[in-house]
């Protein structure tokens, strides 16, 4: 019973996990790009969750979710418009990639300057902490909620993608988007919404995170490591496989703590390599 827990509490971490990745597999599913500044923005989003819950103690933190997203699709659509879309015409695949990665260290050093080194978290009272026993498992009522959570944004995606005229517009941009632009379609203005949505979905992934554990400016790697592991694992461009992607890492990753106390990540990591290794297409394939 007590490894039956652990693996329905890696399940649970594997949703927000899944979260880390979203943002990642939609931007390269539709536009084909690697954005190595997205853990920053997770980070960023978190500490945009305690600037807010500074100013306004009495508002429950969750609700915050609703402006920090607002404000990272903003960002998002802005970067996207500005300068990636420039990076991209270039035509050479390592000039958006570069222009990411220098986008990342910019905001892990203004991170760093503004709110310093110190870990910071959100306070999310009793919600966060309590738990409910379900046949004799012990269910945290929080981690619960972020898994339900990620299975409705994940679902409610796939289902805009597929049966939406606006999720047509995207995957027909996606596979050309020359033609579509004979259709009346701006491509740049879609990527900039696909852009916008990812660094969203991204803050919630950020605001979750820091009301589940602390964070400092430098702990954007660590989460850009998990997104690209869930992304991979899962299958690039496709978003229910990041969510397995997600569960499987978590599951992994508590497992292998239970196991060996001192092992931190590393068995997550492992099921990465190995999985890479036997099927380097991921679990699941193909576009949004």
């Amino acid at each position: 019973m007590e490894w039956l827990e652990v693996i329905v509490n890696g399940l649970m971490l594997g949703g927000l996990y899944g979260l880390f990745g979203l943002g990642l597999a939609l931007v390269f599913g539709v536009m084909r790009v690697v954005n190595l500044s997205h853990g920053e923005f997770i980070v960023l989003a978190a500490y945009g969750g305690v600037f807010l819950a500074s100013m306004l103690p009495q508002v429950p933190p969750l609700l915050f979710v609703i402006p920090v997203a607002g404000a990272a699709f903003v960002v998002g659509y802005a970067l996207q418009a500005l300068l990636v879309s420039r990076a991209v015409r270039s035509g050479d695949p390592l000039t958006p990639l570069m222009m990411t990665f220098g986008i990342a260290v910019i905001l892990r050093n203004l991170m760093a300057e503004f709110f310093g080194a110190d870990p910071r978290a959100l306070d999310g009272g009793a919600f966060t902490s309590a738990g409910i026993s379900v046949f004799g498992l012990r269910i945290g009522l929080y981690p619960a909620f972020v898994l339900a959570l990620a299975i409705l944004i994940f679902g409610v995606l796939q289902w805009v993608f597929r049966h939406t005229e606006f999720g047509r517009i995207v995957r027909a941009t996606s596979d050309n988007p020359q033609v579509v632009r004979l259709m009346g379609v701006e491509p740049r203005r879609v990527f900039n919404i696909v852009m916008g949505l990812s660094l969203a979905f991204a803050a919630v992934a950020g605001l979750l995170l820091a009301l589940r554990t602390s964070f400092t400016p430098f702990s954007g790697a660590e989460r850009l490591l998990v997104a690209f592991e869930v992304v991979i694992l899962g299958g690039l461009g496709s978003f229910w496989g990041a969510l397995i992607g997600g569960m499987a890492l978590g599951v992994a990753q508590l497992l292998g703590q239970k196991f060996d106390p001192n092992a931190g990540a590393l068995y997550a990591h492992l099921l990465f390599f190995v999985v890479l290794m036997l099927r380097p297409s991921g679990l699941a394939g193909g576009k949004p």
